[in-house]
């Protein structure tokens, strides 16, 4: 069978939904200044979607550095790849701070996240090894299992029972191999807004010979006293062994670092494929992410603008009678429970009429018949877009629990 007609017929598990969602409910255009109101579709949406957890892609400070530090340097350079000719001052510098930062011996800058945890993985582990991870991991850290060539062994979302279990198998696995276990989890789970249990699971390594990698992209900057991280706010950041953080997220930006002993990172910077084999960040971005760690910092208030927003917002809604799961982050989760074809309606009626705009989620991420509208608080918000967003989702849920969206998907394209 020919490779092209084969993927053209069966479109894969998002594709097939392209013909309805394409540009509305999928790749939609949100245009304008990074802020708490964007245009959609030429409306103006109060936005909820957008990684802007501390407010810095519009920050005076970051857009102002961002604009000196290209134009002085472009971004071209460094040219190359870090081993090669891609090493600056700079990216040492941001090492040690963010080092230091998330109380750790020693940093490496990587110049994407998603690529950067595939890679890490790829480099940790190979087939004498075995990797015990959590059923929830995000697509980057499933992208790097694919790679290892030894055995997997998942547990239950957050369960520590089935997590001992997997990690006893682990062990008898090992004994004897000269094999290790990685065990894999997130510091906030990016989708539902939990935490990763990461107090009780080192708690395990009394009882198990393991380590742990810990992705904590959505709790960098906006967890624990400091915004070091999920491992801060649980208390167990020295015990965590390999911390990882994008810059998508409380960062604005485009990168990621990898923070542990000095060792595993030397190891790390001599091994990880997606560095050696690609473009250094260029100089411009890493300069702006020194700027942006300064500011997460010394300037706690965004942090604490954040958080006044997100516990307003979740309490709402909590009162309001909606189903926000087992958040204990930012991370705003609204379940409902509505076919398919009632989301298209739904999610219609919040943009079109409320003007409210979020992102969806639908199955296989969360059960069929249910919906999930996850909403990202930033300290760019106002406690008036809070009350307008609950006054809203409380409207929603009386249409949902009065089954007033039809049963038959619309069509938008008129």
């Amino acid at each position: 069978m020919d490779i092209f007609e084969k993927i053209t017929s069966t479109k894969g598990d998002l594709g097939q939904y392209s013909e309805v969602g394409d540009g509305y409910f999928m790749f939609p255009k949100l245009e304008g200044e990074i802020a708490a109101r964007m245009k959609f579709q030429g409306k103006e949406v109060l936005t909820w979607s957008l990684n802007n957890y501390l407010g810095l892609a519009n920050n005076p400070q970051v857009r102002k550095a961002d604009a000196e530090y290209t134009a002085q340097y472009g971004l071209g350079y460094p040219m190359g790849a870090r081993m090669m000719s891609g090493q600056t001052s700079m990216h040492e510098k941001f090492e040690e701070m963010a080092a230091e930062f998330v109380d750790k011996e020693s940093a490496y800058l990587l110049n994407y996240g998603y690529q950067g945890m595939v890679s890490i993985i790829d480099a940790l582990v190979d087939r004498h090894d075995v990797i015990v991870y959590d059923s929830e991991s995000h697509a980057c850290i499933m992208d790097g299992l694919r790679l290892h060539f030894g055995k997997r062994f998942v547990y239950s979302h957050n369960d520590m029972e089935s997590c001992e279990k997997q990690l006893q198998r682990a062990t008898k696995l090992t004994e004897g191999t000269n094999g290790g276990i990685l065990l894999i989890t997130e510091g906030v789970f990016g989708m539902a807004g939990d935490l990763g249990k990461l107090d009780e699971i080192v708690e395990l390594k009394k009882k198990y010979n393991f380590r742990i990698l810990v992705d904590d992209a959505h709790g960098f900057g906006t967890m624990g006293a400091t915004g070091a991280g999920t491992g801060e706010h649980l208390g167990v950041q020295d015990q965590i062994d390999l911390y990882f953080a994008t810059f998508a997220k409380s960062m604005a930006g485009i990168g990621a670092f990898v923070a542990g002993d000095k060792d595993i990172i030397t190891y790390l910077r001599f091994n990880l494929r997606s560095q050696i084999f690609a473009k250094s960040l260029p100089m411009a971005m890493t300069l702006g992410a020194i700027k942006r760690l300064e500011i997460i910092k010394t300037q706690p208030e965004h942090k604490e603008k954040l958080w006044i927003i997100t516990e307003a917002l979740q309490k709402g809604l909590k009162e309001a009678g909606l189903d926000l799961g087992n958040t204990q982050s930012p991370v705003t989760p609204v379940f409902m429970k509505v076919t398919l074809f009632q989301t298209t309606q739904l999610i219609y009626d919040l943009r079109e009429n409320f003007g409210i705009f979020c992102s969806v989620v639908i199955y296989p991420v969360v059960p069929r018949d249910v919906v999930m509208l996850r909403l990202i608080p930033t300290s760019t918000h106002t406690l008036e877009d809070v009350e307008y967003t609950v006054n809203a989702f409380r409207e929603l849920k009386w249409k949902v629990d009065n089954d007033a969206y039809p049963h038959e998907i619309a069509d938008f394209s008129k």
